[in-house]
């Protein structure tokens, strides 16, 4: 069985016995640790080495970031360009790396030493300041890198520690909770998953029911074709409003107080994307002319597709913006 892995992301020199204790911690809990000098990175020949380091980044499991005193080296992309003094920008392989797995969404947990974290404070008092001198860090750009891990909205995670033992402790609790969500996501699929076999099997009897009703009334009803015309095409509209209600675009009408039919008759009736703007700013209090909402339609191509798939789910041809000879 694959063993989960787990990138451990950080400086070497300045956190190297960090790195080595949590390395046995990760193989104690039975899973992959990926240390860069440890030679589990795969690198590929062809290109710098902190490449390499990124793709590993993504396709780890868990990642770790730990954040000392020390920034770390440059980026290939800007190696050597950079004077490297205290308040010089630049990019590090560190926080590279913390980019990559946060563009892939994989779940991170950040460790700040306390004595960086205390100056992340006095730096955030004196942005402007760039006369002060901080103990703990030897550049600016850390207090930058944790402004931006603040910044994120989610998957950010930080606990601030002085010992290693804390390190291990805040790591057991939060992959522990980890493991609990993972488990209750697989109940609640399996329970998803019920109900949709419930649901099949309920639209089959209805489909029985609707074929004894429909041979009754044959049976007895001289206007039959036109009773089970007439409940089907009811049907049919009923489900197409279900399926409309997922576009936002639909959705907002009803909101805004458009009966779900006549919202219906907007997109199938417009000829042209210009027709339906037309239509829904004469009837719809959007705060907004046709001819803004027209541009605001034009910047947006997705905005097109959506109404193109509304219309598709009307039985109607795809309509395009007037053309202007």
């Amino acid at each position: 069985m694959a063993k989960t892995k787990i990138f451990v992301s950080s400086t070497f020199y300045d956190l190297k016995h960090v790195r080595s204790s949590l390395e046995d911690f990760i193989k104690e809990l039975g899973y992959e640790p990926i240390l860069s000098e440890k030679g589990n990175i795969s690198y590929d020949p062809k290109a710098p080495l902190d490449i390499s380091c990124y793709r590993e980044a993504q396709i780890a499991d868990i990642f770790v970031l730990i954040i000392g005193g020390r920034y770390g080296s440059e980026i290939s992309e800007e190696r050597g360009k950079v004077a490297k003094e205290f308040y010089d920008k630049y990019e590090s392989v560190t926080k590279k790396e913390f980019e990559s797995a946060y563009e892939k969404e994989i779940p991170i947990y950040i460790l700040i030493e306390k004595s960086v974290f205390s100056e992340y404070e006095t730096f955030r008092r004196n942005k402007s300041n760039d006369s002060i001198e901080y103990a703990h860090v030897d550049s600016v750009n850390i207090f930058h890198f944790i402004e931006e891990v603040f910044s994120k909205p989610k998957n950010n995670a930080i606990y601030q520690f002085e010992r290693h033992s804390e390190i291990k402790d805040w790591l057991k609790e939060q992959w522990s909770g980890l493991f609990r969500e993972l488990l209750h996501q697989r109940t609640e699929q399996q329970q998803y998953n019920s109900l949709t076999e419930r649901i099949e099997e309920l639209s089959s009897i209805n489909n029985s029911l609707k074929s004894y009703m429909e041979k009754i009334i044959t049976d007895s009803s001289a206007d039959a074709e036109e009773i089970i015309s007439k409940e089907n095409e009811r049907q049919k509209e009923e489900k197409n409003i279900r399926e409309l209600e997922k576009f936002t675009l639909f959705s907002t009408l009803i909101e805004e107080g458009v009966d779900e039919k006549v919202a219906v008759n907007y997109f199938k009736n417009a000829e042209t994307i210009n027709d339906l703007a037309r239509v829904i700013t004469e009837n719809v209090n959007l705060n907004t002319t046709c001819e803004s909402l027209i541009i605001y339609w034009k910047d947006k191509p997705e905005i097109v597709d959506k109404i193109n798939k509304i219309r598709k789910v009307l039985d109607k041809e795809e309509i395009n913006f007037e053309s202007i000879d």
